[in-house]
C-alpha cells in the first residue's frame, strides 16, 4: 500500500486511482500523517456487507426485527374483575 501526500494525489489524481484500481488501496496523507485511503468501489462495498448494521438501518428496515408469538384470543387467560361500590 503505497502513501500518497495529499498534495501529489490531487496533482495525479488519474495515476492515483489508477494505482488504487491495479494495486489496491492507496493511503493519503497530510502534513505525514495518513487521513485517508483511497478503495476501489467493490472493495468498499464488500466491506459495507460484512459490517454490523448500525441502529438507523435495524429501524428503518423494512423486514420485521422480531417475531410476535401472539396467542389468539380463546387461548388467553382470564381473570375475574372485582367490582367495588
Amino acid at each position: 500500500m503505497r502513501e500518497w501526500p495529499v498534495q501529489d494525489a490531487k496533482a495525479h489524481f488519474s495515476e492515483f486511482l489508477e494505482t488504487c484500481l491495479t494495486e489496491g488501496p492507496q493511503v493519503v496523507s497530510r502534513r505525514g500523517e495518513a487521513k485517508a485511503v483511497l478503495v476501489r468501489l467493490q472493495d468498499w462495498n464488500d466491506l459495507n456487507k460484512r459490517a454490523k448494521p448500525g441502529v438507523k438501518d435495524v429501524l428503518l428496515a423494512a423486514e420485521p426485527r422480531f417475531e410476535l408469538d401472539i396467542p389468539t384470543r380463546g387461548d388467553w387467560a382470564w381473570r375475574p374483575v372485582s367490582v367495588e361500590d
